[in-house]
């Protein structure tokens, strides 16, 4: 991994957006499945099983049956004909993944959503989805784990016989705030990045259907700057986070859209805790970073983790 280069890829997220919005506007990348599926299962690893928990959740909130899994897990779902399964792996070597495929049901649909044609995934699936996220010389999936939300947002879209324009559309408006991000990083990044860089680490709360935001950023400050980070559910948040705001030098950054910031806030304000608030107000917080589209919760689930990213990315290489 390259710190250098993991932020080019950041600084090229724009232009990637632009390009798969006006792919979706071509064509519907699910087109080609050819069946309606009973049951949707996507398996993968770290960030991929990030961005698939939130699909699956959208897809069973929306009457789908649809479930995501750790691909190293041992309790996959044993359904058969009539099944979808995804496997999503940027690199199209994930070992885990790759093992996951022989122990889905013989007679389930496989097919691979990946950032690299031609990988050993897509040789053992029916077909192919492309990521079209480009090469990440940084060594971080960053754009692969956007683009994999952007396309399991067109795969709900498909499903449920909807055109993928208005995904397309959500693509676009997440290009706009990418590049508002960093063309505006002298003005807000280093008073965040100040402001999240505690001693005791940093937490990062999202709402249940955007929870893949907290998660992809506790590990982007983990795998590239190597700060301890911890991701937690904004509900949830006070029933198992909320202890170490009482003896720690606790840093929360906040993605806004809870219905349960009132839990948060019981304990934060009293306590004076350091808090960034991104995409919304909060009440108290040390700082609130907004950007175009961030009333659209869509938006923020393709934008926001780009602030973490950039974060991460400054302090990987401040050392």
């Amino acid at each position: 991994m390259k710190p250098a280069e993991f932020l080019a890829d950041l600084q090229r997220k724009p232009e990637a957006l632009q390009h798969l919005a006006e792919g979706l506007r071509a064509a519907d990348p699910w087109a080609g499945l050819g069946f309606l599926p009973e049951r949707v299962v996507l398996v993968g690893m770290g960030s991929s099983t990030y961005a698939a928990g939130v699909a699956a959740a959208r897809m069973r909130a929306r009457g789908l049956v649809a479930v995501a899994e750790l691909a190293s897990s041992d309790l996959l779902p044993a359904w058969g004909a009539g099944t979808l399964v995804v496997a999503i792996s940027a690199t199209g070597g994930s070992k885990e993944t790759l093992d996951a495929l022989g122990r889905v049901h013989p007679d389930a649909t496989v097919v691979a959503l990946t950032n690299t044609p031609g990988s050993t995934i897509t040789q053992r699936a029916s077909w192919t989805v492309d990521l079209e996220a480009g090469p990440e010389p940084g060594g971080v999936a960053c754009r692969s784990f956007q683009h994999t939300l952007a396309l399991l947002l067109a795969l709900e879209a498909h499903l449920l016989g909807e055109p993928v324009d208005a995904v397309a559309d959500t693509v676009s408006a997440a290009a706009e705030a990418s590049s508002y991000l960093l063309s505006t990083w002298g003005d807000w990044g280093p008073t965040v990045t100040g402001l999240l860089d505690g001693p005791a680490g940093a937490h990062v709360v999202a709402p249940a259907r955007r929870l893949s935001s907290a998660q992809q950023s506790a590990l982007m400050l983990r795998e590239g700057p190597r700060r301890a980070a911890v991701a937690c559910e904004a509900g949830d948040w006070a029933h198992v986070d909320v202890y170490l705001t009482k003896n720690t030098d606790y840093r929360l950054l906040s993605y806004a859209g809870s219905a349960w910031d009132d839990g948060i806030l019981e304990w934060t304000l009293p306590r004076s805790t350091t808090v960034v608030s991104v995409g919304g107000e909060l009440e108290g917080s040390s700082y609130t970073l907004r950007y175009p589209g961030d009333t659209d919760d869509d938006v923020r689930l393709l934008s926001e983790v780009l602030v973490a990213e950039l974060v991460s990315a400054h302090l990987w290489l401040a050392g």
